[in-house]
């Protein structure tokens, strides 16, 4: 284990923003990890573990302790019950593997395709999108137990996995070193289409379309948003969706819909169990005066996307979450919603 010092974060991360880490290094293997969690422990020092960099903003002092690389590769394929298991190192790039498994034929994982990262961040946010979670995928989340060092197999049960949270970002934030998951995808099947941008995208095609026509069809539609990180485009330059669609209660949806209604609008919302709706957060963001392309200098909305903050340049983590704020703010004065973010912060006193 080779640790470095003063090791910029910046082009760690999608955003492209925050100081430097004190501490570094990399973990390729379970031993590494356990050799870096004692060394940080040893020392008192706190620990940060990054993963694909796509879903941070560090802080511009940077980070005061250990930041660890999760680098564990390796695809173990096999099965068990008719599906298709993969064990999978926690530093493997997503999308490469979600690939794989659609060359393989399973419509598993088809709709998260192109979200940045690494496989080892999915859990802890249940990675989702266009109505798919891999809540629903994953089988098993091996991990190591930063209380007595111990590495553990936790099911997706104990897992609690919830609507971007799990374990992991809730109850248990600073427990777990998480260092593979095991998903279990179905043999063959359909994915199921939900969500309007890919029914529009397939309205004219009369049979039903293949597990690789999905994947094409959510990779183009993430491109046109440029949601998909590019060094050439700009405004890939985020953490992705920054803000949380909220699931309101049927007393706080009566609310949004009055208000909205006094403006002339209509809130697009979404069934979400026990009389809830979900709305969309780009169109609360959007109708709160912050529309697409918006532009403030070394930050700004993104013109495809209104739900990615974007470092147009020379950004900085406080202009990054002053902006935040003042959407959060703007939206909840117009709308009685608080957005919350789905970035994690890090080297910020509390956020």
């Amino acid at each position: 284990m080779q640790i470095r010092e003063n090791v910029p974060l910046a082009p760690l991360t999608t955003l492209g923003i925050g100081g430097r880490a004190r501490f570094f290094t990399e973990a390729r293997t379970e031993a590494e990890a356990r050799e870096a969690l004692s060394w940080a422990t040893e020392r008192e020092l706190p620990l940060f573990l990054l993963g694909g960099g796509s879903n941070l903003v560090i802080a511009d002092s940077g980070f005061p302790g250990l930041v660890l690389k999760i680098a564990i590769r390796g695809v173990e394929p096999g099965w068990e019950n008719g599906k298709r298991l993969y064990w999978v190192g926690a530093g493997e790039t997503w999308d490469p593997f979600v690939l794989r498994t659609v060359a393989d034929g399973s419509p598993g994982l088809a709709l998260l395709s192109g979200i940045p990262g690494t496989v080892g961040g999915t859990p802890i946010q249940n990675v989702g999108a266009y109505g798919a979670e891999v809540a629903s995928s994953i089988r098993t989340v091996r991990a190591l137990d930063r209380r007595n060092g111990r590495i553990v197999e936790l099911s997706a049960a104990a897992c609690s996995f919830g609507y971007r949270k799990s374990i992991f970002n809730t109850e248990e934030k600073e427990r777990y070193l998480l260092l593979a998951v095991c998903y279990a995808l179905p043999r063959d099947g359909d994915a199921k289409l939900r969500y309007p941008d890919l029914l529009s995208y397939f309205a004219r095609k009369e049979n039903p379309p293949s597990v690789k026509e999905i994947r094409e069809a959510v990779l183009q539609i993430r491109r046109s948003k440029a949601m998909l990180v590019s060094r050439d485009e700009e405004d890939s330059r985020s953490v992705g969706s920054f803000f949380k669609n909220p699931i309101l209660e049927p007393a706080a949806f009566a609310e949004l819909q009055e208000r909205a209604e006094k403006r002339g609008l209509t809130p697009p919302s979404f069934p979400a169990g026990g009389g809830k709706r979900k709305v969309p957060a780009a169109w609360l963001v959007e109708n709160a005066g912050f529309p697409k392309g918006l532009d403030r200098g070394s930050i700004g909305i993104s013109r495809f996307h209104a739900l990615a903050i974007v470092n147009r340049g020379g950004a900085t983590a406080a202009e990054v979450v002053a902006f935040m704020i003042e959407i959060q703010n703007a939206v909840e004065a117009l709308f009685a919603v608080r957005l919350d973010p789905e970035p994690v912060f890090v080297g910020f006193e509390s956020r």
